[in-house]
């Protein structure tokens, strides 16, 4: 299945930003800065990834619902992507 284009912009963009993050969580580590700093950085892009897997599956969903004789996935492989995420 094929998700739509335009729904997908702003996880592109979530995905931009979290990988903007890992930058900058290299960079505090190559810089020496603290554990606790590091950390949290870490914390915001798995939190920016999950949210972005999160609102692809949702829109899967959405695609499935509206369009359930369609080529789309059926609600055993939903799920199993779904639960690849917790």
């Amino acid at each position: 299945m094929e998700l739509d284009r335009d729904q997908m912009d702003a996880v592109v963009k979530r995905l931009n930003r979290a990988q903007g993050q890992i930058g900058g969580v290299v960079k505090m580590i190559e810089e020496g800065r603290d554990c606790k700093d590091v950390v949290m950085q870490l914390a915001a892009v798995s939190k920016a990834l999950d949210r972005a897997g999160f609102a692809v599956i949702a829109t899967g969903l959405r695609q499935c619902i509206d369009d359930p004789d369609g080529e789309g996935m059926d609600v055993a492989t939903m799920e199993k992507l779904f639960l690849s995420l917790a």
